[in-house]
Order: structure tokens, then C-alpha cells, then sequence
């Protein structure tokens, strides 16, 4: 009976002593070390969304629910979550497991630690006013053809000479890409490709950009401010 009654003190103090352990506050400092994983694909700022949706005010909001976001997988939509403290913790855990067929491309913190970090800077980043600007992203200017992929999507409202494209030219596998800096780029057809940008931090019309997208520069991005001018500025010759 004493055996029984010790094992059970034991097993309360140990169910006490975890219980103190979980409810430990996440490190805001350490969880906006751990947000930079999560910024190349999402911002802080309302409404400003990028490969996923904007995470401004995400506690308490209904999964795949954000009006100004198109590309919810129908996983996501269908789901009917709300995202607080535990979904949330789930979610960054193992998404496939938590949303089966789901299309965010991560495969989840198992570290609980790192998780409640994160959770703890996301909770107050989130929050209007409060994201840094170090952790917003987006305005990463001048000598963008020299960054390397990843990170924040950069503004391209105002580009420097170098990042500007005045002309483009097709032959044979390769494309010449000239900048306003004087220079021509040659690129392997299948190493450069052809985006669009409508939002507020797209180009100008008549004013595309040249991004570096790729670890060794041999590969970019075009980034043109609507389709319509993808193919008016390409010519072909020889």
C-alpha cells in the first residue's frame, strides 16, 4: 500500500514538474531568430502576402480565411481551424500531419523548444504596429543582381541602373538581358524566367526588374509589372 502510494506522489510531482516545463514563456529574441526560416515565404504585414499569406494578425483567425490571399490549398480551406496558441504549436510542428495535402513546402520544428520561441515572437509580431522592420522584409534595395536566392521579396519601385532592363534578346538557348547600367547579361534559356508583379512593391511599368536567383549567378528572375509586357519587350534576333 506504501509502494502504491509513493508511486503515485511520484508520478504527481512528475506530471507537476512537466506541466511547470511546458508553461515555460517562449524567447521572443531566440523566435525572431527562428522567423527567419519562415520569412523568404511570409511577411508580418497586413495584407502583403507572398509564396503564403500574410501572417499580420493570424491568432484567432479562421485557416485559409484571409480575404486577401488566392492560393489556399483546399486542405487548408476545408480545415476549419483557428489558430491560437496549441494549433499553431501543432501546425509549425508537422504540417502535413496536423492538415494532410496541405501545399506549404515545410516540414515542420520538431524542436518544442524552438517552437514556443517562435510562437512567443509571432505572437506579439503579429500584432498591428508591432513587427520589426528587420523581420518585415521587402525593402532590400540597390544591387540586386548580386543577391542570392532567398530571403524577403525585395521593392522594385525604385531600382538602381543595374537591376533595371531596358531590353531583352532570344537566340539560339540563350538570352541577352540588358541593364541600364551599360551591361548585357547572357543566360542559358532554362536558367532565366519570367515573372509578373502587380503589387505595391512591383516595378514600374516599362520597368522591369533583374533578380538573381541562383547560388553561383548564372540564373534570374524578370520581374515584369503585368504579362502584357513579358512578350512586347522580348525580341528575337541573331
Amino acid at each position: 500500500m506504501n509502494h502504491i502510494r509513493a508511486v503515485a506522489i511520484v508520478t504527481f510531482v512528475l506530471t507537476c514538474l512537466a506541466s511547470q516545463v511546458s508553461a515555460e514563456p517562449g524567447d521572443i529574441s531566440g523566435g525572431e531568430r527562428m522567423y527567419r526560416a519562415c520569412v523568404a515565404c511570409h511577411s508580418l504585414e497586413a495584407n502583403r502576402n507572398m509564396t503564403g499569406p500574410s501572417l499580420a494578425e493570424v491568432w484567432n483567425r479562421k485557416s485559409g480565411s484571409l480575404p486577401s490571399f488566392p492560393r489556399y490549398s483546399p486542405a487548408l480551406k476545408s480545415a476549419g481551424i483557428i489558430w491560437n496558441d496549441d494549433t499553431l504549436d501543432e501546425w509549425i510542428k508537422d504540417p502535413q500531419h496536423f492538415i494532410p495535402e496541405n501545399t506549404m513546402t515545410f516540414p515542420g520544428i520538431r524542436n518544442a523548444q524552438q517552437r514556443m520561441d517562435l510562437l512567443a515572437f509571432l505572437k506579439d509580431a503579429t500584432q498591428p504596429g508591432h513587427a520589426p522592420k528587420t523581420a518585415q522584409g521587402g525593402n532590400q534595395m540597390g544591387g540586386m543582381m548580386g543577391m542570392m536566392g532567398g530571403g524577403a521579396a525585395p521593392n522594385l519601385k525604385a531600382l538602381d541602373p543595374e537591376d533595371r532592363v531596358q531590353s531583352i534578346n532570344h537566340c539560339g538557348d540563350s538570352y541577352k538581358v540588358a541593364t541600364a547600367d551599360g551591361k548585357v547579361h547572357d543566360f542559358w534559356e532554362r536558367n532565366l524566367r519570367f515573372k509578373t508583379d502587380i503589387s505595391a512593391d512591383g516595378p514600374q511599368k516599362g520597368a522591369p526588374a533583374i533578380v538573381s536567383a541562383g547560388m553561383m549567378g548564372d540564373r534570374a528572375d524578370v520581374i515584369f509589372s503585368s504579362p502584357d509586357e513579358i512578350s512586347a519587350l522580348i525580341s528575337h534576333q541573331c
